[in-house]
């Protein structure tokens, strides 16, 4: 299997692309991104790209490839509801029709989050246009999509949060993860467990189009 990341270098980006990197069936990784991720791998290639709004500059090395992990993604707080919908839906929609036309017979995962608003209508501004980016994704001419909605994450060797007080707050919590997932594993996951999640529905496909905490945990 070929798969291309974008997001590789936040948390959940770094916990798919090191499951993408030990898995013995992925032959291929490439990652779509805005700065060098820092890895180096037999199996990975790096396109450094500023524009996330076109790809005809690279549009020939988009091709042939069989599923993509898109786990780019920033947090609504302080940001205005414009920006946050060009950020989130603008960019997402970019890359997913480029590749919808590019790789017709791939499969397309998108990491959204735990109270997504599928309905478009709640009162919660980061909900509803993360509930029209998942809506929009799942018209696209792919194979297949799926839309990814975790909750809490435990990151994993290694991973981190690009932003500092995230971060800091993880580094404090960190012993209490384990005892988390022991006494609420539907509520708590983790980067790793994300990683193989989406790439076991990329090769095998799921049920549901929408996967929430429970579905990713028991894959």
């Amino acid at each position: 299997m070929r798969v291309i990341i974008f997001g590789a270098t936040g948390m959940v980006g770094q916990g798919v692309l090191r499951e993408c990197l030990v898995d013995a069936g992925i032959d291929q990784v490439l990652v779509v991104g805005r700065s060098p991720i820092g890895v180096r791998n037999a199996k990975l290639t790096e396109i450094i790209h500023g524009n996330f709004l076109d790809y005809s500059a690279i549009e020939t090395r988009l091709t042939g490839f069989d599923a993509c992990f898109f786990c780019l993604g920033v947090s609504s707080i302080g940001m205005s509801e414009e920006r946050y919908r060009h950020l989130t839906y603008g960019l997402t929609l970019a890359a997913a029709t480029t590749l919808a036309r590019l790789n017709p017979q791939m499969v397309f995962t998108y990491v959204t989050g735990a109270g997504t608003d599928s309905t478009e209508q709640g009162s919660r501004m980061w909900a509803r246009i993360k509930g029209k980016t998942e809506n929009d994704l799942l018209k696209l001419p792919f194979r297949a999509a799926y839309m990814f909605r975790p909750g809490a994450i435990q990151p994993l060797h290694g991973a981190r949060s690009k932003t500092a007080w995230v971060q800091a707050v993880y580094a404090a919590t960190a012993p209490l993860w384990p005892v988390l997932r022991r006494i609420s594993p539907r509520l708590v996951t983790s980067t790793e467990q994300i990683g193989r999640a989406m790439i076991r529905v990329a090769r095998e496909g799921y049920p549901r189009k929408v996967l929430e905490m429970a579905d990713i945990n028991s894959l």
